[in-house]
């Protein structure tokens, strides 16, 4: 069973403040929990599962260095973020990310300013996933990325997308031979535009966009052209399209 104080931990690591203080964040769902263990990128503190998810993954719990404790689906429930809770919940240690300055010069990344929605960060790491971009930058307004709901939303992507807080202009000093590209509603046609073989994509905020100051910096804007009534793309959409543009443009 459960100790008061491991329940009492692993529910504080729902809010930023107690994932940042233990550096650990919590991961649910039989296929991220299985990918973690397998993969070994991650430091796993705990494993809570079911006796059948345990009976079912012998072998990978028999290689795992982590506490693994078995629980019962009252136990799960009161332990798991989620609605509907699934098999296993694994609590793992994340570490700083490490910028390789040769890969980011060379390739298209991602800043986000603003995007405080979990499913829309969760989402656009996904697509960070499929279409190879391997570095998303945050302003300090972003959800965290190991909030319970993005990483649910992610699908495992924190396991290949560098992701990590920094102000744009330190960004833009840090990495001043790229162009950033700001996704705005009045900008270049990105279907039109040709784009360098490399770059920073800056997508906005879910209501307000790319803030002012932040636009201000930009060294060029760009647009999806649309032909609806809608004001304005979701955020996560709007990245899709433009990170499915740049990459097949790259190739």
């Amino acid at each position: 069973m459960l100790s008061k104080a491991k329940i009492k931990y692993i529910h504080s690591l729902r809010q930023k403040k107690f994932r940042q203080k233990y550096t650990s964040f919590i991961i649910e769902g039989e296929k991220m929990a299985t990918e973690v263990l397998l993969q070994g990128k991650l430091t796993v503190e705990l494993v809570c599962c079911l006796p059948e998810w345990a009976q079912e993954q012998t072998l990978l719990l028999k290689n795992c260095a982590a506490e693994i404790t078995i629980v019962d689906d009252i136990e799960l429930a009161s332990i798991s973020a989620l609605t509907t809770p699934n098999k296993v919940l694994v609590v793992a240690r994340y570490e700083d990310v490490v910028l390789n300055e040769t890969y980011i010069v060379n390739n298209f990344s991602l800043y986000l300013d603003g995007v405080q929605d979990p499913g829309n960060m969760g989402s656009i790491l996904r697509i960070a996933d499929w279409f190879g971009i391997h570095y998303v930058f945050c302003s300090h307004t972003c959800v965290d990325i190991y909030n319970p709901k993005v990483v649910q939303a992610g699908m495992g992507a924190f396991l290949r997308v560098n992701s990590l807080e920094i102000e744009f202009e330190t960004l833009k000093q840090r990495f001043p031979q790229l162009l950033t590209y700001g996704a705005v509603t009045n900008g270049d046609n990105i279907f039109k535009y040709i784009f360098e073989n490399k770059g920073i994509i800056v997508l906005g905020n879910e209501g307000a966009g790319v803030s002012p100051e932040l636009l201000a910096q930009v060294d060029r804007k760009i647009s999806i052209p649309g032909g609806g009534g809608a004001e304005s793309l979701n955020v996560a959409v709007a990245g899709g399209i433009i990170a499915a543009v740049v990459v097949n443009q790259k190739k």
